[in-house]
């Protein structure tokens, strides 16, 4: 088997009394050049560019195309489809000219599932299952393995394949976190219009003040989905949150969405201002934030195993979103993240589209990386 590397603050977290939190409405134009209007289904402009990785500071200058027209079921066959080349598509050609089930049919089933970044931990649960059944049922012809490898794998998925489902709570409090690059604003801009889809009232608490270009690129999605967003430029964000959640508790809002500043989990003072939202938010509404989400870049593999570990020790996350599974082969991330720490999986990203982040169904993206 292949190897494996792997105090609060004291003293008050009140709001600071020269805050000059604003509201940032579709009105509230001023400088800011407009971008034309993207057609529907596509994401253009500055929010809705593809995030560049952390420390450029940058979006992306290449703007995608219209997806086709079809299911979500097939944009995610079609966002699969680099990590079905390395990994379904070999795993069935592996089984489709192999004589016998023998060591090394199992020796190069296992060296596939690890090129996938499936994880150490999920691969050998997975080869282990293969010889059980294979054992139990007394399976002579290796075609057969490929239904065996895909019940295994949904084996361990499914168990984090929930759905988020708003409360009763008014708002109900979502608190996004994630590392600089992985796709986070733009993930909650499209929360925000998923909520909208299901007749929710929404308001976005732009909290990432540490990024000069957050609170503009949050303000372009407000725009886009005519949906309020409170914030400020390099103020404090805890105090952000606070002013959000009292606007939102006054005028009635469904569903609040806390952007907070990427940061990477070796940053302890940028965890430890993590800490303090969260603090706030609980100490102005004592059952919120209600969802605490991480969102991960697939691009970044096993190092995902890394960010769950370390936001959960932080913030005690309650569900995670996947993006950018489109764009790399290591689509495999999710088995490897559900065996390691089996936090629910609430959405995935496998496009630009607005409506290419969905909710994360088992079945589906199994078969994805197959069929």
């Amino acid at each position: 088997m292949w190897g494996f590397f792997k105090g609060d603050k004291k003293g008050k977290d009140e709001r600071p009394a020269d805050s000059s939190t604003e509201a940032l409405t579709s009105t509230d134009v001023e400088t800011q050049e407009v971008q034309p209007e993207a057609p529907a289904g596509t994401i253009e402009g500055s929010a809705g560019r593809a995030q560049a990785p952390a420390g450029t500071g940058q979006a992306s200058a290449k703007t995608p195309e219209a997806p086709a027209k079809t299911g979500w079921v097939g944009r995610l066959k079609a966002g699969l489809t680099a990590t079905r080349e390395k990994f379904g598509n070999q795993v069935s050609s592996l089984l489709g000219r192999a004589g016998r089930i023998d060591e090394e049919l199992y020796e190069e089933l296992e060296t596939l599932l690890l090129s996938a970044d499936v994880g150490v931990a999920s691969t050998e649960y997975l080869i282990n299952e293969t010889r059980k059944r294979v054992a139990k049922e007394r399976i002579d012809d290796p075609a057969r393995l490929k239904e065996v490898l895909k019940e295994a794998l949904l084996s361990i998925v499914e168990p984090v394949s929930h759905p988020l489902e708003l409360g009763m709570q008014r708002p109900y409090v979502l608190l996004v976190a994630g590392v600089n690059g992985c796709g986070k604003t733009t993930s909650i801009g499209k929360l925000a219009k998923f909520f909208q889809s299901q007749g929710k009232s929404v308001m976005l608490a732009a909290a990432d003040t540490f990024r000069a270009a957050a609170v503009e690129q949050l303000r372009t999605w407000g725009e886009r989905n005519n949906v309020q967003v409170i914030g400020q430029q390099g103020g404090d964000p805890a105090a952000v949150v606070f002013d959000a959640l009292q606007s939102a508790q006054a005028k009635g809002i469904d569903v609040l969405i806390a952007d907070t500043a990427g940061r990477l989990p070796t940053q302890l003072h940028l965890m430890e201002e993590l800490r303090k939202v969260k603090r706030v938010i609980s100490r102005a509404m004592p059952d919120a934030p209600h969802e605490v989400m991480l969102v991960l870049d697939a691009y970044t593999g096993q190092n995902a195993l890394a960010q769950v570990k370390a936001f959960d020790d932080a913030l005690g996350l309650t569900g995670l979103t996947v993006t950018k599974l489109d764009g790399t082969a290591r689509g495999g991330t999710i088995v490897a993240i559900a065996k390691y720490n089996p936090i629910a999986v609430r959405f995935i990203g496998v496009g630009e589209g607005i409506d290419d982040l969905r909710p994360f169904n088992a079945r589906d993206y199994v078969d994805a990386l197959f069929d």
